[in-house]
């Protein structure tokens, strides 16, 4: 793995597919038929460990996940809330995501405010105290599919902490493949998710490995996934060589039609 070119060509390799993705849109001429139909979806997911939209950074201990999609046409609102399994917040992302796709693109930027929360003593009486720390983000996620569940793509995130302890200024860029629909016999399936990626906070910056494998049934609600994270080369404190996870996810999604 060439971790030097890997840091160099990331953000010019972004700025590539983004610029052929609005070219497929430009000549495009389809008709958008989501205009009218408003959808309601959503996950609710236990773990034995919380990893983060980063997967360097994790709970280190158990955690449920909540993840909400309300959105109608292209736009949708998806808050993300997420708490250690004792009821302690951990953080809550607010994200409001535009999506546009053709046969063979599909590109969504997105933003969100954010809170993170961490638990401190206090240094007046020894006491926990819960430290809330904001963030606000942008997204931009372009995917080129090779076939109908197969895709290539990239994804790239900004943050911006506001208080201190928290990174200023944070890119995270991954290359990612992913496989859907999998078949494994019967009426099982497997999604496989495998990304190198590029993380930089504040001067400092590091290249992994994660991939995301999740088992499911088609037509019922409950899958199983696994997270696994390997650091290839790092200078960012605070984070695992090596983290990973199991998760119980129940999904539901409702679509409604104007008429």
């Amino acid at each position: 793995m060439n971790t030097i070119w890997l840091k160099q060509n990331a953000r010019k390799g972004l700025s590539v597919f983004i610029l052929l993705l609005f070219t497929q849109f430009t000549f495009s001429q389809e008709t958008d038929s989501t205009k009218s139909i408003s959808h309601f979806s959503g996950a609710i997911t236990a773990t034995n460990n919380g990893i983060s939209l980063v997967p360097t950074f994790s709970l280190n201990r158990p955690a449920v996940m909540f993840n909400l999609s309300i959105g109608k046409g292209r736009l949708s609102f998806e808050p993300d809330m997420r708490f250690a399994l004792t009821g302690k917040p951990w953080s809550f992302l607010f994200w409001w995501r535009y999506r546009v796709r053709s046969d063979k693109f599909l590109f969504t930027i997105g933003a969100h405010p954010a809170l993170n929360f961490k638990t401190q003593i206090s240094p007046a009486d020894g006491s926990e105290m819960i430290v809330t720390r904001r963030f606000l983000a942008g997204e931009l996620a372009p995917n080129y599919f090779v076939s109908k569940n197969t895709s290539i793509g990239m994804y790239y995130l900004y943050s911006h902490g506001f208080d201190k302890g928290a990174p200023e200024n944070g890119h995270f860029i991954t290359l990612n493949t992913n496989f859907r629909n999998i078949r494994l016999g019967g009426q099982l399936i497997a999604h496989f998710l495998p990304q190198f990626y590029y993380l930089k906070q504040d001067g400092v910056d590091g290249v992994y490995f994660t991939s995301t494998l999740t088992l499911a049934k088609k037509n019922f609600p409950f899958s199983v996934q696994s997270i696994i994270n390997k650091e290839i080369e790092s200078e960012i404190i605070g984070t695992k060589s090596f983290v990973w996870n199991v998760s119980l996810i129940y999904s539901f999604s409702k679509q409604y039609v104007r008429k």
